[in-house]
C-alpha cells in the first residue's frame, strides 16, 4: 500500500511542477494532496474521498491540457483503487 501512495504522490507532484499547467489546476493537485497526505483528516477513506472531491472539481476545466486530464484521470483511478484495496 504504501508504494501505491508513493505513487499517487509523485503523480501529484509531475503535475504540481508542470508550468505548462494553467496555476489554477496546479493549485487544486496541491490541495489535494495535501487533503491525501493530512493525517490529521481522520482515517486514509477520508483524505482519499477529499483528494477525489477536489480533482472531480477540476477534471473539466477547459483550460487544462488534454495530457493533464489524463494524468488526473490516472491519479483519480489509482486513489480509488486504493480505497477499493483499503476495504
Amino acid at each position: 500500500m504504501e508504494e501505491k501512495i508513493n505513487a499517487i504522490n509523485q503523480l501529484m507532484e509531475q503535475i504540481i511542477n508542470d508550468r505548462t499547467v494553467p496555476r489554477n489546476i496546479r493549485n487544486a493537485v496541491q490541495e489535494a494532496k495535501d487533503n491525501f497526505n493530512d493525517t490529521s483528516l481522520g482515517d486514509l477513506e477520508v483524505r482519499i474521498s477529499a483528494a477525489v472531491s477536489i480533482l472531480d472539481e477540476i477534471i473539466n476545466d477547459p483550460n487544462m491540457p488534454m495530457y493533464t486530464r489524463t494524468q488526473v484521470w490516472n491519479v483519480v483511478s489509482l486513489l480509488e483503487s486504493l480505497r477499493a484495496k483499503k476495504k
